[in-house]
Protein backbone atom coordinates (compact mmCIF):
# COMPACT_ATOMS: atom_id res chain seq x y z
CA UNK A 1 0.00 0.00 0.00
CA UNK A 2 1.33 3.47 -0.84
CA UNK A 3 0.22 7.07 -0.76
CA UNK A 4 -1.47 6.81 -4.16
CA UNK A 5 -3.18 3.40 -3.99
CA UNK A 6 -5.17 3.78 -0.77
CA UNK A 7 -5.96 7.48 -0.33
CA UNK A 8 -9.13 6.93 1.71
CA UNK A 9 -7.36 4.70 4.25
CA UNK A 10 -4.52 7.20 4.51
CA UNK A 11 -6.85 10.15 5.09
CA UNK A 12 -8.80 8.18 7.72
CA UNK A 13 -5.64 7.15 9.55
CA UNK A 14 -4.22 10.68 9.48
CA UNK A 15 -7.51 12.10 10.76
CA UNK A 16 -7.72 9.43 13.44
CA UNK A 17 -4.13 10.12 14.47
CA UNK A 18 -4.88 13.83 14.80
CA UNK A 19 -8.00 13.15 16.89
CA UNK A 20 -6.13 10.67 19.09
CA UNK A 21 -3.38 13.24 19.54
CA UNK A 22 -6.02 15.79 20.55
CA UNK A 23 -6.79 13.83 23.72
CA UNK A 24 -4.63 15.51 26.37
CA UNK A 25 -4.30 12.69 28.88
CA UNK A 26 -2.74 14.94 31.53
CA UNK A 27 -6.16 16.46 32.16
CA UNK A 28 -8.21 13.26 32.81
CA UNK A 29 -5.28 11.74 34.72
CA UNK A 30 -5.21 14.73 37.05
CA UNK A 31 -8.98 14.48 37.51
CA UNK A 32 -8.67 10.78 38.31
CA UNK A 33 -5.98 11.49 40.93
CA UNK A 34 -7.94 14.56 42.17
CA UNK A 35 -5.07 16.89 41.31
CA UNK A 36 -5.13 20.50 40.05
CA UNK A 37 -5.49 21.16 36.34
CA UNK A 38 -1.93 20.82 34.95
CA UNK A 39 -2.53 23.84 32.71
CA UNK A 40 -2.58 25.99 35.84
CA UNK A 41 0.83 24.80 37.04
CA UNK A 42 4.41 25.61 36.11
CA UNK A 43 4.69 26.28 32.39
CA UNK A 44 0.98 25.61 31.87
CA UNK A 45 1.84 22.66 29.65
CA UNK A 46 -0.60 19.71 29.84
CA UNK A 47 2.12 17.09 29.97
CA UNK A 48 3.84 14.62 32.27
CA UNK A 49 6.22 17.18 33.81
CA UNK A 50 3.43 19.36 35.17
CA UNK A 51 1.52 16.29 36.31
CA UNK A 52 4.65 15.26 38.22
CA UNK A 53 4.73 18.66 39.87
CA UNK A 54 1.10 18.25 40.88
CA UNK A 55 1.06 14.68 42.08
CA UNK A 56 4.36 12.84 41.79
CA UNK A 57 5.64 10.03 39.62
CA UNK A 58 2.59 7.74 39.43
CA UNK A 59 0.18 10.09 37.62
CA UNK A 60 3.12 11.51 35.63
CA UNK A 61 4.07 8.03 34.43
CA UNK A 62 0.44 7.30 33.50
CA UNK A 63 0.33 10.53 31.50
CA UNK A 64 3.62 9.76 29.76
CA UNK A 65 2.55 6.24 28.79
CA UNK A 66 -0.88 7.33 27.52
CA UNK A 67 0.50 10.30 25.55
CA UNK A 68 3.15 8.05 24.02
CA UNK A 69 0.60 5.34 23.22
CA UNK A 70 -1.58 7.73 21.22
CA UNK A 71 1.47 8.45 19.04
CA UNK A 72 2.50 4.80 18.75
CA UNK A 73 -0.87 3.24 17.93
CA UNK A 74 -1.74 5.06 14.67
CA UNK A 75 1.77 4.55 13.29
CA UNK A 76 1.60 0.86 14.19
CA UNK A 77 -1.75 0.61 12.43
CA UNK A 78 -0.18 2.17 9.33
CA UNK A 79 2.62 -0.39 9.49
CA UNK A 80 0.11 -3.22 9.91
CA UNK A 81 -1.66 -2.07 6.76
CA UNK A 82 1.62 -2.08 4.84
CA UNK A 83 1.79 1.68 4.38
CA UNK A 84 5.05 3.24 3.27
CA UNK A 85 7.53 5.01 5.54
CA UNK A 86 6.35 8.31 4.06
CA UNK A 87 2.74 7.63 5.01
CA UNK A 88 3.75 6.43 8.48
CA UNK A 89 5.67 9.67 8.95
CA UNK A 90 2.59 11.65 7.90
CA UNK A 91 0.51 9.75 10.46
CA UNK A 92 3.11 10.41 13.17
CA UNK A 93 3.11 14.14 12.41
CA UNK A 94 -0.69 14.21 12.56
CA UNK A 95 -0.65 12.63 16.03
CA UNK A 96 1.96 15.08 17.32
CA UNK A 97 0.13 18.03 15.76
CA UNK A 98 -3.06 16.86 17.46
CA UNK A 99 -1.34 17.06 20.83
CA UNK A 100 0.01 20.52 20.07
CA UNK A 101 -3.17 21.93 18.50
CA UNK A 102 -5.95 19.74 19.93
CA UNK A 103 -9.44 19.86 18.48
CA UNK A 104 -10.95 19.09 21.90
CA UNK A 105 -9.27 21.89 23.87
CA UNK A 106 -9.73 24.98 21.70
CA UNK A 107 -6.50 24.19 19.83
CA UNK A 108 -4.37 24.93 22.91
CA UNK A 109 -2.24 21.90 23.67
CA UNK A 110 1.12 20.69 24.82
CA UNK A 111 4.59 20.38 23.40
CA UNK A 112 4.26 16.93 21.84
CA UNK A 113 7.38 15.28 23.26
CA UNK A 114 5.73 12.16 24.70
CA UNK A 115 3.54 11.72 21.61
CA UNK A 116 6.62 12.05 19.40
CA UNK A 117 8.31 9.44 21.61
CA UNK A 118 5.52 6.96 20.98
CA UNK A 119 5.38 7.61 17.25
CA UNK A 120 9.16 7.38 17.04
CA UNK A 121 9.25 4.05 18.87
CA UNK A 122 6.90 2.62 16.26
CA UNK A 123 8.65 4.12 13.23
CA UNK A 124 12.33 4.39 14.22
CA UNK A 125 12.91 2.48 17.47
CA UNK A 126 16.71 2.65 17.51
CA UNK A 127 16.88 6.39 16.88
CA UNK A 128 14.13 7.03 19.42
CA UNK A 129 15.75 4.82 22.06
CA UNK A 130 19.01 6.78 21.79
CA UNK A 131 17.11 10.06 22.00
CA UNK A 132 15.30 8.79 25.10
CA UNK A 133 18.66 7.89 26.61
CA UNK A 134 19.90 11.42 25.97
CA UNK A 135 16.76 12.80 27.59
CA UNK A 136 17.32 10.66 30.68
CA UNK A 137 20.99 11.65 30.90
CA UNK A 138 20.30 15.38 30.70
CA UNK A 139 17.36 15.06 33.08
CA UNK A 140 19.45 13.15 35.61
CA UNK A 141 22.22 15.76 35.46
CA UNK A 142 20.22 19.01 35.42
CA UNK A 143 16.60 18.01 36.24
CA UNK A 144 15.19 20.51 33.74
CA UNK A 145 12.62 18.84 31.51
CA UNK A 146 12.68 21.48 28.78
CA UNK A 147 16.47 21.24 28.44
CA UNK A 148 16.31 17.45 28.30
CA UNK A 149 13.58 17.56 25.65
CA UNK A 150 15.42 20.08 23.51
CA UNK A 151 18.71 18.16 23.64
CA UNK A 152 16.96 14.92 22.75
CA UNK A 153 14.83 16.25 19.91
CA UNK A 154 17.57 18.30 18.27
CA UNK A 155 19.77 15.21 18.24
CA UNK A 156 17.09 13.30 16.33
CA UNK A 157 17.95 14.35 12.77
CA UNK A 158 21.64 13.50 13.19
CA UNK A 159 20.96 10.14 14.84
CA UNK A 160 18.34 9.19 12.27
CA UNK A 161 20.62 10.24 9.40
CA UNK A 162 23.27 7.85 10.71
CA UNK A 163 21.09 4.92 11.76
CA UNK A 164 17.69 5.10 10.05
CA UNK A 165 18.08 7.59 7.19
CA UNK A 166 14.66 6.91 5.71
CA UNK A 167 13.15 8.61 8.77
CA UNK A 168 15.30 11.76 8.56
CA UNK A 169 12.51 13.97 7.13
CA UNK A 170 10.22 12.97 10.01
CA UNK A 171 12.78 13.83 12.67
CA UNK A 172 13.64 17.06 10.91
CA UNK A 173 10.00 18.18 10.98
CA UNK A 174 9.48 16.98 14.55
CA UNK A 175 12.53 18.94 15.64
CA UNK A 176 11.20 22.09 14.01
CA UNK A 177 7.73 21.69 15.56
CA UNK A 178 8.92 20.87 19.05
CA UNK A 179 11.62 23.55 19.17
CA UNK A 180 9.04 26.15 18.13
CA UNK A 181 6.72 24.92 20.89
CA UNK A 182 9.60 25.31 23.36
CA UNK A 183 10.40 28.89 22.33
CA UNK A 184 9.42 30.33 25.74
CA UNK A 185 11.50 27.68 27.48
CA UNK A 186 14.45 28.60 25.27
CA UNK A 187 14.13 32.22 26.32
CA UNK A 188 13.99 31.25 30.00
CA UNK A 189 16.95 28.89 29.59
CA UNK A 190 18.98 31.67 27.99
CA UNK A 191 18.07 33.97 30.88
CA UNK A 192 18.73 31.31 33.52
CA UNK A 193 15.12 31.37 34.69
CA UNK A 194 13.92 27.91 33.61
CA UNK A 195 12.83 25.89 36.64
CA UNK A 196 13.51 22.22 37.21
CA UNK A 197 11.44 19.56 38.90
Amino acid sequence: MDVFSQPVAIVLLCASAYLAGSVLFAIPVCRLWKLPDPRALGSGNPGATNVYRAGGWQPALATLVLDAFKGWLPVWLGQSLGMSILVQAMIALCAVTGHMIPAFYRFKGGKGVATALGAGLALAPLTTAIMAGLWLGVMWRWRISAMASLVAITSGPLISALLEPETLPLFGLLTLLIVVRHRNNLIRLAQGRETGL
